[in-house]
C-alpha cells in the first residue's frame, strides 16, 4: 500500500499509536516481544516468499502474540539501511525478496500495523541506526546509504558500519526516522545494542576506523579524548533522536534497548567480558538521567543469581541513583535460551516475570521477550507461562 493511502489515519492520532500510552496511564504492564528480521531470524522465516504467504506469516505472529497475551510487538523494519516498509530514503530490505531494492509487492510494516489493530498489539518500529551491511559483500541497491554516504562507511569485519562521528550520518538517520513516523501509525521507534560494533573476530576493541574523523574534531578546536568523543557522537543521536520523535509526533514512544550490563563492577560484584561504556560507546545511563529516553530496555539475558544476575541488574536499572526519574525499565528476557547451548528450563522465564513485577521502584512495569520465535513455538510450554502472568 501506497504511503499518500494510509496518511489520513497516521494523523487522525487513532489506532496502535495510542495504546502503549493507554496501557501505562491505566496501569497495564507494557508485554512484548522482539520480532527480528535480520537473517531472517523471525520474520519472513525466508526470503523470496510470494507475497500472501509473508502476510500469512504476519497474522500467525500476531495472533500468536495475542494469544500469549502480549500487546506490543517490536518489528525490525531497518535491519541494515534497508527497510520493510514504503520508503522513497532507502531500499526495501533484501530479507524480503532476496534482492536489496525489489519491492516485494505489499508494505510489511503496514500490514503488522493492520493486523496488531484487530488484536490489540501495538506495533513499534525497530532499527539499527548504524549497520549499513551485515555482509559486506552481498550485493546492494544504488539507493542504499553505502552509496549516498559513501565516504561514511567504514569496513568492520565482514560488515559495513556508518560511522556515527560523521554529522551527515545523524542528519540522514533523523530523515528517516521522521519520515517513518509522520507516514506510519506505529506506537514507538527503537533502537537496540548495535552502536559502535561490539568486538569479536575481525575487530579488536578500539579499533573503529574513525582516526581521520577525531583527527579533523581535534583541529576545529575539540578537546575531547577519543572514547569520550565516541559517546558523544551517541548521546548526540540519542538526543536528537527523542526530540525528532516527539516533534513529529508527541504520543510516539522513543526507546532504547541496550546491552544489559552498564560497565563491569555496576552493580557491585556483576562482571562481564564486555564494556559496553568502553567498548560500545553507549552511555544508557546518562540517557536516562537526561529523559532522552521513553523507556529503557537493558538485555538481561542472564540467569537469577550468578555473576550476572537478572534480579540484581533490574534492581541496579531501576534504582533512583541510576534512574533518578523514575523512566520505565522493561527488562529484554531471553526465550532464546531455553534451546540448545543454554538449555534454560522454562521455569526460569516464569521466575524472571515474576521477579520483574517483584522490583521496585516500578512505575509502569512490563517486558520485552527475545524473540517471538520461541514464544510461537509454545517452545517448553513458554507461551502458556507467558500468557499465565497477565495481571
Amino acid at each position: 500500500m501506497m504511503r499518500a493511502m494510509f496518511l489520513p489515519r497516521v494523523w487522525g492520532l487513532a489506532g496502535c499509536a495510542l495504546l502503549w500510552w493507554a496501557a501505562t496511564v491505566q496501569g497495564e504492564e507494557f508485554r512484548a516481544a522482539w520480532v527480528a528480521s535480520v537473517y531472517n531470524l523471525n520474520f519472513p522465516s525466508r526470503p523470496g516468499l510470494p507475497s500472501e504467504v509473508q502476510r500469512e506469516e504476519i497474522r500467525a505472529i500476531v495472533q500468536g502474540a495475542e494469544r500469549a497475551a502480549l500487546n506490543a510487538l517490536m518489528v525490525q523494519v531497518r535491519p541494515e539501511g534497508d527497510a520493510l516498509y514504503d520508503s522513497h530514503l532507502e531500499p526495501w530490505s533484501r530479507y524480503l525478496t532476496g534482492t536489496q531494492g525489489l519491492n516485494p509487492g505489499y508494505d510489511p510494516l503496514e500490514t503488522f500495523i493492520r493486523e496488531g489493530r484487530k488484536h490489540g498489539i501495538a506495533i513499534h518500529a525497530w532499527m539499527n541506526p548504524y549497520r549499513a551491511a551485515a555482509d559486506a559483500a552481498a550485493p546492494r541497491s544504488a539507493m542504499h546509504e553505502t552509496a549516498r554516504l559513501r565516504a561514511s562507511v567504514r569496513r568492520v569485519g565482514n560488515a559495513l558500519w556508518l560511522d556515527p562521528g560523521d554529522a551527515e550520518v545523524r542528519q540522514h538517520l533523523l530523515q528517516v526516522v521522521r519520515d517513518l513516523v509522520r507516514n506510519y501509525d506505529v506506537a514507538g521507534i527503537v533502537l537496540d545494542d548495535y552502536f559502535y560494533p561490539y568486538p569479536g573476530r575481525g575487530y579488536a576493541r578500539g579499533a573503529f576506523p574513525d582516526r581521520a574523523g577525531y583527527a579533523r574534531y581535534l583541529s576545529r578546536g575539540g578537546n575531547l579524548d577519543l572514547e569520550s568523543w565516541r559517546r558523544e557522537n551517541v548521546d548526540a543521536l540519542i538526543e536528537d533522536l527523542h526530540a525528532a520523535v516527539k516533534s513529529a509526533r508527541p504520543q510516539v514512544s522513543f526507546g532504547v534497548s541496550p546491552f544489559g550490563i552498564y560497565t563491569p563492577g555496576q552493580p557491585a560484584g556483576v562482571t562481564a567480558d564486555l564494556d559496553q561504556y568502553r567498548d560500545l560507546y553507549a552511555d544508557p545511563v546518562k540517557w536516562l538521567r537526561k529523559g532522552w529516553v521513553d523507556y529503557l530496555s537493558p538485555q538481561l539475558y542472564w540467569r537469577d543469581g550468578g555473576p550476572q544476575s537478572y534480579s540484581s541488574l533490574l534492581r541496579w536499572w531501576r534504582s533512583p541513583e541510576v534512574n533518578p526519574h523514575g523512566i520505565p525499565v522493561f527488562p529484554s528476557i531471553a526465550l532464546e535460551r531455553l534451546g540448545p547451548g543454554y538449555g534454560w528450563p522454562a521455569t526460569e522465564i516464569g521466575r524472571q516475570l515474576e521477579l520483574e513485577r517483584a522490583i521496585k521502584p516500578r512505575r509502569e512495569g512490563g517486558f520485552i521477550l527475545w524473540n517471538v520465535g520461541p514464544l510461537l513455538q509454545n517452545q517448553k510450554g513458554v507461551a502458556t507461562i507467558v500468557a499465565g502472568t497477565r495481571g
